[in-house]
């Protein structure tokens, strides 16, 4: 069965894929900064998102990847992988 592509619109996003442990499917996250004004300083934030990983680019945990925002594939899924910017060294 060749799997279709699918379509992309909307935000994109690099991180870390930080678990592959599901079936066609990876979590990737990534740290922000946001701002304190109280404290006039700034403090790491980390946002963590599930995306779809297809046979074709098979993201594994530790790469580095870009994820597109899609329609929504499941009831947590809205991202696909799109391609592997930096494979895990080991």
């Amino acid at each position: 069965m060749a799997e279709t592509q699918l379509r992309t619109r909307g935000r994109k996003f690099t991180g870390i894929v930080t678990s592959d442990k599901m079936s066609k499917t990876v979590t990737v996250a990534w740290e922000r900064r946001k701002y304190i004004p109280k404290y006039e300083r700034y403090e790491k934030r980390r946002s963590k998102v599930k995306a779809h990983n297809p046979e074709s680019i098979n993201a594994e945990t530790g790469d580095l990847v870009e994820i597109e925002e899609t329609r929504p594939i499941s009831k947590t899924k809205n991202f696909v992988v799109t391609k592997i910017i930096k494979k895990k060294t080991e």
